[in-house]
């Protein structure tokens, strides 16, 4: 007989016993084991397997002074930081295969702190109230499912019973059906792509997967660049090809697709080898053009589809950027290249095409060189067009001559 799952369930006991105590014994029918761990701060209406004082002691914090403090947003924060210390344990002994919470916002922020730490691919599924808008605060750069409770998770009705009884049949089935064995044990690369890039990133990955490598491609969409960022530092892989940089364009402008300012940082720190080029930096990304900023309104655009206006980057802002890839570069304790496709950096960056500035990259190419210049920075300007495919397959060869030198391949 197969060993039964576990599954953590993460909640607010003060105020939604009555709601715990009905998924618990909902996961118990679906033959779960169950862990009930309480991140309330007031009284408990549901006997817990780790108590409220002991998740907050987890967090080097003490219940009753969160008591008397009454601060909702200090609760929240240590309750969270609690859960995950609570949560961390239980998976180094083997005793959780899943997470389940339930919520408004405060606790779907614990929900969301709790599980930020556990390693992809362990079930994470939140059922909040907050889950019909941005989730980003909740799900971060991880692999955490989002449910929407419809209604608001106050009692058990013909509503919420379907809603949670799914949520509770789909965290059981998740934690129940064991991962996919993924055969071969080739070194991991990570690369970063747009659309604008893709025919220049499948080029490199086609070449790096004939090179003996398995590349992890991420989508630059924002949490895509922090999920690199987290993976790099992870000690996971071997290299990055990082062609995509535009997320850094999003960052200095104000675009909807930053990752950050610690984008570009996580390889150098961790001495990962890195080739990176300036991958659609000549854009950034908006929401549909009636939600462009109106001090944009004399730039130039590009509406992609309905839901996002392109918006093309100045000589200005391509000289900054030139200057921040090759800061963050320089400061690598690890080997890295900059590969500059002279012919244009984007699919919309060519003879003919709406974002054809040629001027503009030239100070960014320019930028880049001189912020490398003196440096261990290798530095290869190709006169192609970034989606050329002999550009993508250069970036893969050199990033396999560089972790073949630090003996990270094969």
């Amino acid at each position: 007989m197969a060993q039964m799952p576990t599954i953590g369930l993460v909640g607010t006991f003060d105020t939604k016993g009555p709601e715990y105590a009905w998924l618990h014994d909902r996961l118990r029918s679906l033959g779960c084991e169950v862990v009930l761990i309480d991140a309330g701060v007031g009284e408990s209406r549901l006997p817990a397997d780790v108590t409220a004082d002991r998740v907050a002691l987890a967090a080097g914090g003490d219940l009753a002074a969160l008591r008397a403090a009454a601060d909702r947003g200090a609760a929240v924060t240590t309750m969270g930081e609690g859960a995950a210390a609570v949560l961390a344990e239980l998976y180094a002994q083997g005793r959780l295969d899943g997470v389940l919470a339930v919520g408004g916002s405060g606790g779907s922020s614990i929900a969301a702190r709790a599980v930020r730490d556990l390693p992809i691919g362990l079930p994470k599924l939140i059922v909040s109230t907050m889950a019909s808008g941005d989730v980003s605060p909740y799900v971060g750069a991880k692999d955490v499912t989002i449910m929407y409770s419809v209604v608001d998770v106050a009692g058990i009705n013909r509503v919420s019973a379907r809603i949670l009884g799914n949520a509770a049949a789909a965290i059981a089935g998740m934690a129940s059906v064991p991962a996919p064995a993924v055969e071969g044990d080739r070194p991991l690369v990570a690369a970063s792509m747009f659309g604008v890039t893709t025919p220049a990133v499948d080029a490199a990955r086609e070449r790096l997967d004939e090179l003996g490598y398995e590349v992890l491609v991420f989508h630059a969409t924002g949490s895509g660049g922090q999920a690199l960022e987290t993976l790099a530092g992870s000690g996971l892989i071997a290299g990055v090809l990082d062609l995509t940089t535009t997320e850094l364009a999003d960052d200095l402008v104000g675009g909807v697709l930053t990752a950050g300012p610690d984008r570009l940082t996580a390889a150098g720190e961790r001495g990962l080898p890195q080739v990176v080029a300036p991958g659609a930096l000549d854009m950034v990304n908006f929401g549909p053009l009636e939600t462009v900023p109106e001090r944009f309104a004399d730039r130039l655009f590009y509406v992609h589809n309905p839901t996002v206006t392109l918006m093309r980057t100045t000589a200005e802002e391509m000289a900054e950027l030139g200057r921040r890839v090759a800061g963050k570069l320089r400061a690598a304790t690890g080997p890295a290249a900059l590969f500059v496709p002279r012919g244009g950096v984007s699919a919309l960056d060519a003879p003919g095409l709406p974002f054809w500035d040629p001027k503009a990259d030239q100070v960014c190419f320019e930028a880049l060189a001189e912020g490398a210049r003196g440096s261990a920075v290798e530095v290869e300007e190709l006169d192609l067009h970034v989606n050329d495919p002999a550009f993508g397959r250069a970036m893969a060869d050199r990033l396999h001559e560089m972790i073949s030198r630090a003996g990270g391949a094969g």
